[in-house]
């Protein structure tokens, strides 16, 4: 006798192992938390395997769970892929992406070109803005596939690069030479925290120069040699140099670069748009690596 995963109740464990609990998936889901509990109760009783480990604060998966979630995956991506390619209206509509501005080149013009071509009916909106604005509009559901650049990889997400940041200044520029080193950054700039505890770490004095909520204010102010910046060393402004200071400046720590990406099944293109970002990114790492 033919036995039948139930997909809803597979994508709902699925969902609590990506997130971390209930009560973020059943908001992922846009489903109540009992809704999702009863989905993944009905789960392990089919299976007759314990799925979660219950005993603790938290969700943890059981060695079972563990299992499940590597072909559960691979079940609902084919089962996403083929609702999208079988049905008339799945890739139409639109799809909203989020992107912090500095990660905006070199991938993510040549992605948005080709999913035009592949898929004409989706409008992609591109919202470039700041790591901390994009995830919260992500999970509140305003966003459906996310870039970010931080320090850690939340739930859900996967880590596609991991560049290191650097110093910049202006072409030529002489600034990062002076004392107290006076730094411009946007008010909620991810590595202004991480610049300053390096150079709080190396005993070197700084002050805020530019503080501003414009990133116009910033390029201003280091293209004038009037201020030093961090960035990715993947992504330099031509009006930027990367400072050859010799140890007078402190290293700087990696940083992620994540993406986050509505799952469901009404997401086929949102996925479609993460594959093609995910290949992108492997695409340069293969050629780095030769």
């Amino acid at each position: 006798m033919a036995r039948n995963i139930d997909m809803t109740a597979l994508r709902s464990f699925v969902m609590v192992a990506e997130t971390g609990g209930v009560t973020r998936a059943a908001a992922r889901l846009h489903l109540t938390q009992s809704a999702v509990s009863m989905q993944l109760k009905r789960l392990e009783e089919m299976l007759g395997q314990p799925l979660l480990d219950r005993s603790g604060r938290g969700v943890t998966l059981t060695l079972q769970g563990e299992q499940l979630l590597s072909f559960g995956k691979r079940i609902l991506e084919l089962n996403d892929e083929v609702w999208a390619r079988m049905t008339d209206t799945a890739y139409s509509g639109e799809v909203r992406l989020g992107v912090p501005h500095d990660i905006v080149y070199p991938y993510i013009p040549e992605v948005l070109h080709r999913f035009h071509h592949a898929f004409p009916r989706v409008r992609v909106t591109l919202d470039s803005s700041y790591t901390r604005k994009l995830k919260r509009r992500f999970q509140a559901g305003e966003i459906d596939v996310i870039l970010t650049t931080e320090d850690v990889l939340d739930a859900g997400g996967e880590t596609l690069d991991s560049p290191r940041l650097v110093w910049v200044g202006a072409p030529g520029g002489s600034s990062w030479r002076t004392r107290p080193l006076r730094l411009a950054f946007e008010n909620i700039c991810i590595f202004r925290a991480a610049t300053q505890n390096a150079l709080d770490s190396a005993g070197i004095d700084w002050e805020m120069a530019v503080n501003s909520d414009n990133t116009r204010s910033v390029e201003a102010a280091v293209s004038a040699d009037l201020a030093v910046h961090t960035c990715i060393d993947t992504n330099l402004p031509p009006y930027f140099e990367r400072i050859r200071h010799n140890g007078m400046l402190p290293d700087l720590p990696d940083v992620r670069v994540n993406m986050y990406a509505a799952s469901g099944p009404d997401s086929g293109a949102a996925q479609a748009l993460a594959g093609m970002i995910r290949d992108a990114y492997r695409g340069a790492s293969a050629v780095a690596a030769q």
